[in-house]
């Protein structure tokens, strides 16, 4: 199936276990938001834990992640500044650039979790953007002292 096609049905493309590319099917300038790198470090507490990704934007206009849903639990942004956590609404994804959600920074929270997520698992969350088809994503379960190659 050709690229066109794909993005006229409004579909998304997987590439590799935790990238997928989201295709918006109304607009000729579709963003190609992928995402990268997504992990979970297995959680202590067994309703709380936190997430990790990079959402790439290589198209000329920024969008925004509006929010991130889960069948598994409730999902939260967050922001850190001066050591301080704060939920947020919306972030941006700058255009020809990166949302980095990463320890000490940027991250998602998860809340009320069905079950307790164990290392070899994977989450499945969905990323709602203003502009961009939303984007499924299936998060690994790492173990709780997992550094990425990324530093993320």
């Amino acid at each position: 199936m050709s690229a066109t096609a794909l993005a006229g049905a409004g579909g998304l493309a997987l590439v590799g276990a935790v990238v997928l590319v989201g295709c918006s099917g109304s607009d000729a300038s579709a963003k190609n938001l992928t995402v990268s790198g997504a992990y979970i470090p297995q959680p202590v507490s067994a309703d709380m834990a936190a997430g990790f990704l990079t959402i790439s934007n290589p198209g000329s206009s920024q969008d925004e992640l509006t929010s991130v849903t889960s069948d598994d639990g409730d999902i939260t942004m967050h922001e850190t500044n001066g050591g301080t956590m704060e939920e947020v609404s919306r972030l941006t994804v700058p255009a020809h650039g990166q949302l980095v959600f990463k320890s000490g920074a940027n991250h998602l929270m998860f809340d009320k979790l069905k079950r307790k997520p164990e290392q070899g698992q994977t989450i499945t969350v969905e990323l709602h953007f203003a502009q961009s088809d939303p984007v499924v994503v299936k998060m690994p379960v790492k173990s709780a002292t997992y550094v990425p190659k990324t530093g993320h």
